[in-house]
């Protein structure tokens, strides 16, 4: 076949490309799939705890990941202003994961125990009253958002479905965990975990 007649039939040439990328993307795409550590959650990782789980499903709706991402990258700058570079391991139970690239704020990956829930409350009501040069939005109506239990232990089954080894006593003490916290309160745990079982440093 000629290059000529190739690059003359549109239809042709689109059909081939698609299947080099095709070849090129399951290259790359399986064997991620038997490797250990894409797979095999870090010591002390679990499936996010009922309030947890609220708080990182706040995060995703209030669109919290189109400014902070929650991957840090194996550059020395990087890690040097975060800590130790992601790994996959860390992620196992993200659905949907919040690595990427985009960053209006900082990389939140380690974020958790950095500052107090009391300096998180005031930040996400008002971010200038902590970081004045900071054009992140406030939340103030997440403080009076109040929990649906039944919709939390409805999340839990679901990802029980898709693998997250949640057990019996994490269903039966979701409700009580959950009971008389805010949005706020939800989403605070989820910041206040992120990195904790991370490698220190290099």
């Amino acid at each position: 076949m000629s290059h000529e007649k190739l690059e003359t039939n549109v239809g042709l040439m689109a059909i081939l490309i698609a299947i080099v990328i095709s070849f090129g993307g399951l290259a790359e795409i399986v064997p991620l799939m038997y490797q250990a550590e894409t797979i095999k959650p870090l010591p002390g990782v679990k499936p996010y705890a009922a309030l947890e789980l609220a708080g990182r499903d706040i995060y995703v709706r209030e669109g919290c990941y189109n400014c902070h991402s929650q991957m840090i990258r194996t550059l020395r700058f990087e890690t040097e202003r975060y800590g130790h570079y992601s790994l996959a391991g860390e992620s196992v139970y993200d659905r949907p994961f919040q690595w990427g690239s985009k960053r209006t704020g900082p990389d939140l990956a380690r974020v958790g125990g950095r500052y107090s829930d009391d300096w998180h409350r005031v930040h996400l009501n008002n971010p200038r009253d902590v970081v004045p040069e900071s054009n992140m939005p406030g939340y103030p109506w997440l403080s009076k958002n109040s929990l649906n239990a039944e919709e939390i232990i409805g999340r839990m089954h679901a990802l029980k479905t898709l693998g997250d080894p949640y057990t019996d006593a994490d269903f039966a003490g979701a409700a009580e965990q959950v009971s008389n916290k805010t949005e706020q309160d939800a989403l605070i745990a989820f910041l206040q975990g992120l990195g904790k079982h991370a490698p220190k440093g290099e």
